[in-house]
């Protein structure tokens, strides 16, 4: 009965959609029962540093994170679409056409559970230049304070006591989902910023040439030139993935996003950032609903939350829908074991932009705070500048998790989730607008040390014993 209001609603659409040219369908998949994969051989679709974060963690592989059947996949293919992507996590696959008569085949097949249209081609797509100016100055000033421009927002957090002892992220991964990357390979304050790789999960254009929205939010946390600007873990090394498609607003982005957010478990990354959020779309029949933000009705959020199941962490924006008719979290804020981050300003106070929760479901959220409110970042221009969104709040507290994790690397994901939200200055008593409140990362590497056995003596980065002072007490 299901596949029958399915196929009526296509064939409603079809009209439309023969109008307005190619778009897209989720279509989810109902098993993995002909997949060529097996659990017991995980290295033939997992790294092996994906296979010691797990193990580090005590976490199993389970048929999640087998790979969509590809004999499936070639059954849908055959019916005249073009596949974009898989997902693993979600037993789905990302198609396009541009006839929708193939989707009443599609819609028959066994293995089919249910198809959603999830993007339509614009009727206007602005045209792109070949190649781009890299309109670069790299006119900066040199200060006196260490973290230079970053100062405060590091300092708030209470991380430059990490960085004191050494940890600062090296031999940490961190994959930052974004818009794009624009100039991140010309500007020479990112110059050190020690790349893994990059991808793009929405179309083959360069992630350097896209939006600049990726480039300030990496600055935040990877600019590494003392005295002009220091980020949060400018030692760790970054995966630039793209998901957000600047041309149109529609649910395929969570697909893209779901696609990154598994690649970058595959390949060992083992902290997220995503600056991206959520809750309208241009077709206004998607919009998200209050109702709906549980961690578990959007394809995003219910990705994001796997993410601790497989031992990574995942830091997100709140959203800048406070002093907007929404107000609330945007999607994946909304996600369990995940760290939500609203935004404060220079005084510590909530910013009006700031999203708030709780979410649907009762739970605290955002779950942290940092500085959002006029945030040091790196400009495409190659110079420091100072924004303004939960965007920044996000990054930056995101590189103060990389080092907390760094300096305790026997914590799993969601026990170092558990100690950030506990280090919060409003963590006796949390609400909708602060959370948890503004973690103190050196309150928080204290109680990690409790935690192990109440160690007053640890170890630096270069493993030598470094008497900080840590009681018990």
């Amino acid at each position: 009965m299901k596949k029958v209001v399915i196929l009526i609603t296509i064939v409603n659409c079809m009209l439309w959609a023969y109008a307005q040219g190619p778009y897209r369908y989720r279509v989810n998949l109902t098993d993995k029962s002909d997949t060529e994969y097996s659990l017991s051989s995980p290295g033939e679709f997992l790294s092996e540093k994906a296979l010691q974060r797990r193990a580090r963690q005590g976490l199993s592989i389970d048929s999640t994170d087998l790979p969509v059947c590809q004999s499936y996949v070639m059954k849908i293919a055959e019916k005249g679409v073009d596949v974009i992507l898989c997902s693993k996590w979600n037993n789905s696959v990302l198609i396009q056409c541009a006839d929708t008569s193939c989707m009443e085949d599609i819609v028959r097949l066994p293995f089919v559970k249910k198809v959603r249209k999830v993007w339509a081609c614009p009727s206007s797509v602005p045209l792109r230049e070949e190649g781009r100016k890299k309109l670069v100055t790299d006119k900066y000033i040199v200060g006196k304070n260490a973290y230079g421009a970053a100062s405060c927002q590091v300092k708030m957090l209470n991380v430059d006591r990490l960085h004191e002892l050494g940890f600062k992220g090296k031999g940490m991964t961190v994959a930052v989902i974004d818009g794009g990357f624009y100039n991140v390979d010309a500007v020479k304050l990112l110059k050190k910023v020690k790349i893994e790789g990059t991808r793009n999960f929405v179309n083959d254009f360069d992630v350097y040439g896209e939006s600049d929205h990726g480039l300030k939010v990496l600055s935040c946390m990877a600019a590494n030139e003392p005295k002009v600007m220091v980020g949060t873990a400018p030692e760790a090394s970054y995966w630039l993935l793209c998901s957000e498609d600047s041309d149109s607003e529609y649910l395929v982005e969570e697909d893209y996003w779901a696609g990154a957010v598994e690649f970058a478990d595959s390949v060992g990354v083992d902290v997220v950032n995503t600056s991206l959020g959520y809750s309208s779309f241009d077709d206004k029949n998607t919009d998200y609903t209050y109702s709906q933000l549980d961690g578990r009705t959007s394809l995003m959020s219910k990705s994001a939350s796997m993410a601790a199941d497989k031992g990574m962490i995942v830091v997100c924006s709140a959203g800048n829908e406070g002093n907007k008719v929404w107000k609330k979290i945007t999607i994946p804020a909304d996600a369990d074991q995940v760290l939500a981050v609203g935004a404060v300003d220079r005084r510590g106070m909530n910013t009006l932009f700031s999203s708030v929760g709780n979410t649907a479901d009762g739970r605290v959220k955002p779950d942290v705070m940092a500085l959002g409110g006029h945030s040091a970042i790196v400009t495409p221009e190659g110079t420091t500048g100072w924004v303004n969104g939960t965007s920044f709040a996000a990054p930056t507290l995101c590189g103060a998790v990389v080092c907390l994790w760094q300096a305790c690397p026997e914590l799993t994901a969601k026990q170092l989730i558990d100690l950030v939200r506990k280090a919060g200055n409003r963590a006796d008593e949390p609400d909708n607008v602060f959370g948890y409140g503004i973690p103190d990362f050196w309150k928080a590497y204290q109680a990690a040390c409790r935690l192990a056995n109440e160690k007053i003596f640890v170890t630096d980065s270069q493993g030598n014993s470094a008497g900080n002072g840590i009681s018990s007490k």
